[in-house]
């Protein structure tokens, strides 16, 4: 063999081990990512049954109820839709109703998005964009003193 010939044998191997080390990379990706959706868009068009998603809003005022050891039950709202979450864990310290929150998991048959994380708003400045976003887009977001707020009564 050449020195040209091995040159190309070697780039061409190169080339071959990272697009191996790609496919790899991005299937093992693949498997990790949880998508965000409202409540609005989840009613708009279901995900496939036992699709992990996040699942983020207010927690709508008067829905928030503690059942039996740590089971909890609450509305997600982007002001449009809500859809019922359930909670088989404890809830974080700032959890309350009328806050922003992100629940991940998954919607089942019967219309529950049965959550096995919850996130709440951690100080009065932050709320996930992702939910933030959400609530631009129905109306539901003021701009105050310029601070970002949620409206009152959503």
């Amino acid at each position: 063999m050449t020195r040209k010939q091995r040159r190309a044998v070697l780039i061409a191997g190169g080339l071959v081990m990272m697009g191996i080390a790609s496919t790899l990379v991005l299937s093992a990706l693949k498997t990790q990512v949880t998508f965000f959706m409202s409540p609005s868009d989840v009613l708009k068009e279901l995900p496939k049954q036992g699709t992990r998603f996040r699942l983020g809003g207010l927690v709508e005022t008067g829905t928030f109820h503690k059942g039996t050891g740590t089971v909890s039950t609450f509305r997600l709202t982007d002001g449009a839709k809500s859809l019922p979450v359930a909670f088989s864990g404890i809830l974080p310290d700032l959890f309350k109703e009328g806050q922003g929150a992100v629940a991940e998991g998954q919607l089942m048959p019967d219309g529950v998005f049965a959550a096995d994380t919850v996130l709440a708003k951690h100080d009065e400045k932050y709320m996930p964009p992702e939910v933030a976003a959400a609530l631009k887009k129905s109306g539901h977001w003021q701009e105050q003193s310029g601070k970002p707020k949620a409206s009152p009564g959503t």
